[in-house]
């Protein structure tokens, strides 16, 4: 047997039900436990403050059951855990919504460092050919809840609404700002038009999806409004327009 075996198979211990494990191995598996529970209470402050001690504790067991730690370290083992907030409470899309949030900020926080384009120092650009290059801290997701309007008031220790579906899909971005991660929900023609634009890069492509939605001048004017919303919130790090 290697090592790597031997390690594995230990692990494979601490994680089995306590009925299965030897007297030997249940004060390691509680420790185990311990520290993966901490850590989802560390990265997710605000969702264990909306469902509750019990309720939190019942979800991250259900999600050390199912998942084991595959980072080297214990930051990232949150990271999957809106999909077990998914599979345990299907009904209740405000909860694996606000756990992407919070991933989401955690994730900005620590991202690589790019410099954004200032307005003022933008040279003459051939729009026709200009491609954006985004901030590499930018996460995007869907939105079907009031998630972020929960996450707001809570960080604000204000009292949370109730939640609640919106009337439309809409979306929710996370970036850094300087120092700073940021949380900001999107309309769905900016969600739809960031999403697109981030994939694509192409600002001609941009301006023509939102000219086929809206018609030719309210889409080129809307076009030009959220990339000067874009630069002024330091989501662009990079326009270039050569072939």
């Amino acid at each position: 047997m290697t090592l790597a075996q031997l390690q594995t198979g230990f692990r494979d211990r601490l994680t089995e039900s306590a009925v299965h494990v030897p007297a030997g191995l249940a004060i390691y598996q509680n420790n185990y436990r311990s520290q993966l529970v901490g850590c989802l209470q560390e990265s997710y402050p605000q969702l264990r403050a909306w469902l509750g001690d019990p309720a939190f504790l019942q979800v991250a067991r259900t999600h050390i059951a199912r998942h084991r730690p595959t980072g080297w370290t214990l930051d990232a083992y949150g990271a999957n855990f809106g999909a077990t907030l998914l599979a345990v409470f299907p009904d209740n899309p405000d909860l694996h919504e606000l756990a992407w949030i919070e991933a989401a900020l955690a994730r900005a926080f620590v991202a690589q460092d790019a410099v954004p384009v200032v307005a003022s120092a933008v040279q003459p650009v051939d729009w026709d050919r200009a491609r954006l290059r985004f901030t590499p801290s930018l996460s995007l997701a869907p939105a079907a809840t009031n998630a972020a309007d929960i996450w707001w008031a809570m960080q604000g220790k204000a009292n949370a609404p109730e939640s609640r579906m919106l009337d439309r899909p809409a979306g929710v971005m996370a970036w850094r700002r300087g120092y700073v991660a940021c949380l900001r929900s999107l309309a769905p023609l900016e969600y739809g038009a960031l999403t697109h634009a981030r994939a694509d890069g192409h600002f001609g492509r941009l301006c023509d999806m939102l000219v086929a939605q809206l018609g030719e001048s309210d889409g080129i004017a809307k076009a030009g409004s959220l990339l000067a919303d874009w630069i002024g919130s330091e989501l662009i790090t990079g326009i270039d327009d050569h072939a």
